[in-house]
């Protein structure tokens, strides 16, 4: 009977998938002891900081070697008779110990370095950095020691830190061995703090960086320091201005000086040793839960335990940290996320709401989320998903549907699911806050790179559609959708909205084009001018003029339907003459007060073959007194040449005459070098898809380095557009771009608006 019991206990559930959890507990065992999920760690943990923020005690302060100091006491590395004096100083106003975030190791003058040696024997609280590079992971040299006159003056501690891929330290050395030299790390001196040889404790990030007290190491020099600031407290000399490097990521706050590190280090022990779990009880916590929604078929059980852990997951460990214990999170959360998604899938296909050979939700499950009822509905439509399919076998179109779902998924809102239909249909929701024209255009610009499949290339015509949200049924709003993807794959432009009470008013789209003219003659058609900025002078020296169209009864036409549709019924030469006038009237004007000023007009590539183009152009400017040289022209670089030569022989002809020739969207198209030795232009416009994102993607970033690289190497200027910060205003300064192009710049406005930004910069200088 004994034996029965124990035998029956020894059984796993009835129905308990056996292989499918020790394979999901064998993988994420991996996946924590190789650290995979690191860097969603730090994000993580980084996260939690900021809800259990602390203050810094204030015992310790930095002396910043900043910018005001450069200034003051002259180009850094100081002679050491400044140290010297920084160490008087302090001693005079009563500081506990001195600190130097700084490498003594060479020797300088025979005098200075023993006036420095001096004054740290006359303090006797001295203690200066050493630091050890062991492997490619640590900072400094091979080693880098004090001089060995100072070490008999002074102690010495280690500055070691083991930085990830950020270049941030979320571990500090208690005790470390330098050159073969037991000694405390900084931040465990500074604390009081000891330990063993290699007993590494994490860096509390919640601690408030900013409330560090700071002095300026010239104000220390030069005795304009309170008493008060200095008496008693622990002092630490670091480098805190960016120009002299040694900058790490601090979680939570960015670049900032290394020595911050060693600070909120010793910060972080003077609250107590933090204890580190680890990622073993996460792990463990959801494999339980993990291993319950195994044994239980029911849904709502299945993900009621999984969701119970992820919040303890979540939630725990802010409690935790706040009382220095630390714990990782990641291998635990990968368990669940996978059994949301796997779960969640086979949900969905018990109801046949899945397609069956990609695991997609099929249009069934769009039509049937009610969530999605008053959200923007996106439709992508492959125009070519079937001629690609009928080369492909099963396995083959799994992979490329795949590799489409991989690319629209970029950008898309978290939560947010993306539908399948059949031959080449997507839809997804978005949310009502949503930048749809910029979210649209990113992805098109995914889609100008081929999938490959077997090693075979296969370009990809997608278009978009949008319905924004109505009281229909998600059917008949599919159907919207679906039918402005189809119309803007017609009119040759990326997406478009479908827009209900537009489409029932048929005469205006069937007399668009007669409106234009009207509105042109009427002087319902304007100019907005956008400003250029030279990023040397940081003077605004140009504008982009921009067609604007507002209807007396319907308002604000998108430049995108009017003129797509020009360009498409070759009705564009008519709006170009009339923006070109326009262009060549608004710089004679803003050239009175700004004589150099110039104005960039886009020109269409269908104009190219227009062999009149350069003698209007001419006539236009000679009819305001603008000279050529006042008038760049742009050519969109997506915008392929017709091969004959005829085009280029125009834009030849255009150079001769004096105008600047600007290629634009650079970057999105033909990006070769035939096609820049062939095209005469003296301008690049760097597409401002690479700029928005440079600063988080590093390919980007690459590609806009490059690209200022080249262009000053050919003897052109570079304008990069759609810059939108001053972050990317700085980082473009300091790669040498030219211009800058943005809303951080200055949106598009009026002739009059721009006339008096010019005045109020110019009225700025003078002062």
């Amino acid at each position: 009977m004994m034996r029965d019991a124990v035998n029956t206990k020894a059984k796993m559930p009835s129905g308990f998938p056996l292989k499918l959890f020790l394979w999901t507990a064998v993988v994420s065992f991996l996946f924590g002891l190789g650290a995979i999920g690191e860097p969603l760690e730090d994000l993580a943990r980084t996260a939690r900081n900021y809800l259990h923020t602390n203050k810094a005690s204030g015992d310790i302060v930095l002396v910043e070697i900043d910018r005001k100091s450069i200034e003051e006491i002259g180009t850094y590395p100081w002679r050491r008779t400044v140290h010297a004096d920084i160490v008087d100083e302090a001693t005079k106003l009563g500081a506990d110990h001195l600190y130097f975030d700084v490498v003594f190791a060479g020797r300088t003058t025979p005098q200075d370095d023993e006036v420095f040696r001096q004054a740290m024997e006359r303090a006797g609280n001295v203690t200066l950095a050493a630091v050890e590079e062991r492997n490619t992971r640590y900072l400094g040299s091979s080693l880098q020691l004090p001089m060995e006159e100072f070490q008999d003056d002074a102690d010495m501690g280690s500055i070691n830190a083991y930085f990830n891929f950020q270049t941030a330290a979320w571990d500090l050395a208690v005790t470390d061995k330098v050159g073969g030299k037991v000694m405390p790390s900084f931040a465990a001196k500074m604390a009081g703090v000891t330990g063993e040889v290699g007993e590494t404790f994490p860096v509390d990030y919640s601690i408030d960086v900013t409330t560090v007290p700071k002095i300026s190491a010239t104000d220390l020099v030069h005795g304009r320091v309170d008493k008060s600031l200095v008496e008693g407290k622990t002092l630490i000399v670091g480098i805190s201005v960016v120009q002299l490097g040694d900058q790490v990521f601090i979680p939570g706050r960015g670049r900032m000086g290394g020595v911050f590190v060693q600070i909120l280090g010793a910060e972080t022990l003077k609250n107590g040793k933090p204890v580190s779990l680890g990622w073993v009880p996460a792990f463990l916590v959801a494999l339980a839960a993990f291993a319950l929604a195994c044994w239980r078929p029911d849904p709502r059980t299945r993900f009621t335990a999984m969701a119970i852990a992820f919040v303890v997951l979540a939630g725990l460990p802010v409690i935790l940290e706040a009382n220095g214990i630390f714990v990782d999170i990641m291998a635990g959360m990968a368990i669940l996320l996978y059994g949301f998604a796997l779960f969640g899938y086979r949900f969905f296909k018990s109801r046949g709401l899945v397609n069956e050979l990609t695991g997609l939700p099929n249009l069934t499950a769009l039509r049937a989320d009610r969530k999605g009822k008053d959200l923007p509905l996106i439709a992508a439509r492959v125009h070519n998903f079937a001629e690609i399919v009928s080369t492909l076998n099963a396995a083959g179109e799994r992979r490329l549907v795949e590799q489409i779902a991989a690319r629209l998924a970029l950008g898309r809102q978290s939560g947010m699911t993306l539908y399948q239909g059949d031959e080449g249909i997507f839809a997804w929701f978005a949310e009502p806050r949503t930048a749809i024209g910029n979210h649209l255009e990113a992805l098109h610009a995914l889609f100008r790179s081929p999938v490959t499949i077997d090693d075979q290339p296969y370009d990809i015509a997608v278009s978009f559609g949008v319905e924004v949200g109505s009281s229909r049924n998600l059917a008949s709003r599919l159907g919207s959708a679906l039918v402005a993807a189809d119309e803007a794959d017609a009119e040759a432009i990326k997406w478009k909205y479908h827009d209900p009470a537009r489409l029932q008013d048929v005469p205006w789209k069937l007399s668009l084009l007669s409106q234009l003219d009207k509105a042109i003659d009427n002087g319902e058609v304007w100019l907005a001018f956008q400003p250029q900025v030279d990023l040397k002078s940081r003077r605004v020296v140009a504008a982009e003029a921009l067609a604007r169209w507002t209807h007396p009864e319907k308002g604000p036409i998108s430049p995108t339907e009017f003129i797509a549709a020009a360009e498409q019924q070759g009705r564009i030469s008519a709006l170009t003459d009339f923006v070109v006038d326009a262009a060549a009237a608004g710089v004679a004007e803003l050239r009175k007060s700004e004589p150099d000023f110039t104005v960039a007009v886009n020109l269409s590539a269908r104009m190219l073959s227009d062999r009149k183009l350069a003698a209007r152009i001419m006539n236009a400017l000679e009819k305001h007194g603008v000279p050529t040289g006042a008038i760049t022209l742009e050519l969109t670089e997506t915008a392929a040449l017709d091969g004959t030569g005829a085009d280029i022989d125009l834009l030849a002809e255009l150079r001769e005459l004096g105008f600047s020739i600007s290629i634009d969207d650079y970057g999105t198209g033909l990006s070769t070098l035939d096609y820049l030795k062939k095209v005469p232009a003296s301008e690049l416009k760097i597409d401002q898809s690479f700029v928005r994102s440079m600063r988080d993607n590093r390919s980007d970033l690459i590609m806009v380095q490059s690209t200022i690289a080249l262009a000053h190497s050919l003897g052109r200027k570079v304008v990069a557009e759609g810059v939108e910060d001053t972050q990317i205003l700085e980082q473009l300064t300091m790669m040498k771009c030219d211009i800058a192009q943005g809303f951080a710049v200055g949106r598009p406005m009026g002739l009059q608006e721009l006339k008096r930004r010019l005045l109020r910069d110019k009225q700025r200088r003078v002062a």
